[in-house]
């Protein structure tokens, strides 16, 4: 199994560009994040980080240090947990792609390729700017 600590350097240089110290906990938590199929808890990074010696209080930091730094977006899916995921590299920090939350398990997905159509874009404008699309419903182990 590859550590978490170790990297090809990317993450290190990203972290630096976002003009944040690359410290060992940092590079973790955004590698974790990175090799993530879809957006995480403060609680889960931090279980997976607390193996590695980094206690809960820092992975919290980190993890709103680097959503400050514009290398990762936090999410509020409704649930009123908190979620965070990388901004992957090239994309906008404002671009957001839609996500699917279990209204049963909680499960969250990522929806890449879902978007609104054109006729849907004009009508959201008329009562604002769509930022954020979120699906409930019951995910195929719950239905």
């Amino acid at each position: 199994m590859k550590s978490i600590f170790a990297t090809d350097g990317s993450i290190r240089e990203a972290i630096r560009d976002a003009g944040l110290r690359a410290t060992p906990a940092r590079v973790a938590t955004l590698a974790i994040l990175r090799e993530a199929a879809s957006p995480l808890t403060h609680a889960d990074v931090a279980d997976r980080l607390c193996e590695h010696g980094i206690d809960k209080a820092t992975a919290f930091r980190n993890l709103n240090d680097m959503t400050d730094a514009g290398l990762v977006r936090r999410a509020e899916l409704g649930d009123h947990v908190y979620r965070f995921e990388q901004i992957r590299p090239g994309e906008d920090a404002s671009e957001c792609h839609p996500h699917f939350l279990c209204t049963v398990c909680g499960t969250v997905s990522c929806l890449d390729n879902v978007e609104l159509t054109p006729s849907s874009y004009c009508e959201s404008s008329r009562v604002g700017e769509v930022f954020e699309i979120l699906l409930r419903g019951r995910c195929n182990d719950c239905k």
